[in-house]
């Protein structure tokens, strides 16, 4: 069931309904309807995949009350094993294992050997990536003492399954999503209303911004041959646009819909284009899976508190995998990479938290440094966007191959004008609002209610008037 459709449109306010007018006595039956909902939410897709994720909850719950009765290591090291090894298990076989039959195939002809091997035709379950992080992340955290297991398998099995986020994050720690379940919720209106205006600006982000980039984006990469460097060029800036549109369009409908129920799911994005450099830039994209990266891998390799040559070792072992986690594709790998290359030098010159605040953030504009900062970080992060869009290297290599002659110069074939005017118009509300959660979060309150109704009025217009089908969201495929 996609945010976008019209599906979701009824299915949220049933829900919505059902849960502080039908069960909102009873914490347990409120826990009970998250469940539910969220497993019908999941299964309007596949009904098949529902049981993985119950299969997930009860091996991790399981866990998790094993590791709260026992103190002996070996078996608290044996019972975490299981645990990464089904999550890892589960998302190794359904989404890897083609990619690594293929190369293994591949690697073996090299050498003169051929080998036969059937692929299989296997269907990547929706969201798999996400959820498998959250349940691990809980025996994770539970194995090293910083959560006490549960001991509510209906709590827990909304943790895991609670509809917001479970198809493309955030991907929530235990340690913060988990006990909310365990408190009787009271509706607030103003939260309500904010989780509201939160859903509106992450429809805009995906009606609007992400899917008119997406269709030139789309003609642009599938005939690249036929355009100039100049419009390869165009083609990569929208694709920069649709997929930080789309993924964090996705981010701000989920937390606002938790909201809503009266969650509180943590930021997932925080204006990452403004970025001054490639470590800032990390700070602010994908903030879920950066942080779980770091917690559960960079920081148990040694972090940046080892030797050089280990630094440099974990820096690169952290973004692969974090490229390789995308999708089962070389060019995943190439892209993370690259942003390993990017980060490296910050770090060893120990200047990635050189920007910690947000850009200009007791003024208007950003100095001339700035500025060009920021230009620079996201022609670097465009580029390496190149790899993650293209099919495959060789696609990428030409792609960018077509960039590098005379016709960088020349006036791009395509005349996007609807869409240059509606990038300008979000460019100019994320600036004004980067201080916050979200651009239009407090945007509203510095003015009048007439002009604040009138706003809000006008992003559902422009989002009936420029909005495309009910396209799906790109991270659905990871």
């Amino acid at each position: 069931m996609l945010f976008n459709s019209i599906d979701f449109a009824i299915f949220l306010p049933i829900v919505f309904l059902m849960y502080w007018f039908v069960t909102n006595k009873n914490l347990k039956l409120q826990n009970v309807l998250i469940v539910s909902s969220s497993y019908l939410f999941y299964g309007w897709w596949d009904w098949r995949f529902l049981s993985l994720i119950a299969f997930s909850t009860l091996i991790d719950y399981t866990i998790g009350l094993y590791l709260g009765r026992t103190s002996n290591t070996t078996k608290r090291k044996a019972l975490l094993w299981i645990s990464i090894s089904v999550n890892l298990g589960f998302l190794g076989f359904f989404k890897y294992y083609n990619f690594f039959l293929d190369n293994f195939i591949t690697a073996f002809s090299f050498f003169g050997t051929a080998l036969s091997a059937r692929s299989l035709s296997i269907v990547l379950p929706v969201g798999i990536s996400f959820y498998t992080f959250q349940t691990l992340s809980y025996s994770i955290d539970v194995y090293r003492k910083k959560l006490e297991p549960t001991r509510d398998f209906v709590a827990f099995a909304a943790f895991v399954s609670f509809f917001p986020q479970l198809v493309a994050g955030p991907i929530e720690r235990a340690t913060n999503l988990l006990p909310q379940f365990y408190k009787k919720r009271i509706f607030n209106y103003t939260k309500a209303v904010d989780g509201l205006r939160q859903i509106l600006w992450g429809l805009f982000k995906k009606m609007v911004i992400a899917d008119n980039c997406a269709v030139f984006v789309n003609s642009i990469f599938d005939n690249h041959q036929d355009y100039s460097g100049s419009t390869l060029v165009l083609g990569a800036i929208f694709f920069a646009f649709q997929i930080y549109g789309d993924f964090s369009g996705y981010s701000d409908i989920a937390i606002g819909t938790a909201r809503l129920f009266g969650f509180n799911l943590k930021q997932n994005f925080a204006f990452p284009y403004f970025s001054r450099d490639i470590a800032e830039f990390w700070r602010r994209w994908h903030i879920s899976l950066s942080t779980w990266f770091r917690d559960y891998l960079y920081i148990p390799l040694g972090g940046s508190r080892v030797s050089k040559s280990k630094v440099i070792r974990n820096v690169f072992i952290i973004f692969i995998v974090s490229g390789f986690w995308h999708g089962a594709n070389w060019t995943f790998i190439v892209w993370g990479t690259l942003n390993a290359l990017y980060f490296l030098p910050l770090l060893l010159a120990h200047k990635n938290r050189h920007h910690i605040e947000v850009v200009a953030y007791d003024k208007k504009w950003p100095s001339i440094q700035s500025f060009l900062s920021m230009i620079l970080t996201f022609g670097l992060t465009t580029f390496a966007w190149i790899f993650f869009r293209a099919e495959n290297i060789s696609h990428a290599f030409q792609y960018i191959t077509g960039i590098f002659n005379i016709s960088l110069f020349s006036i791009p074939e395509i005349r996007p004008t609807n869409v240059l005017v509606l990038l300008v118009f979000f460019i100019a509300i994320e600036w004004i609002g980067r201080r916050n959660q979200y651009a239009i979060e407090t945007l509203g309150f510095q003015w009048k209610r007439p002009v604040r109704l009138a706003f809000y009025y006008a992003l559902v217009i422009i989002i009936l008037l420029f909005s495309k089908n009910e396209n799906t969201f790109i991270y659905f495929q990871f």
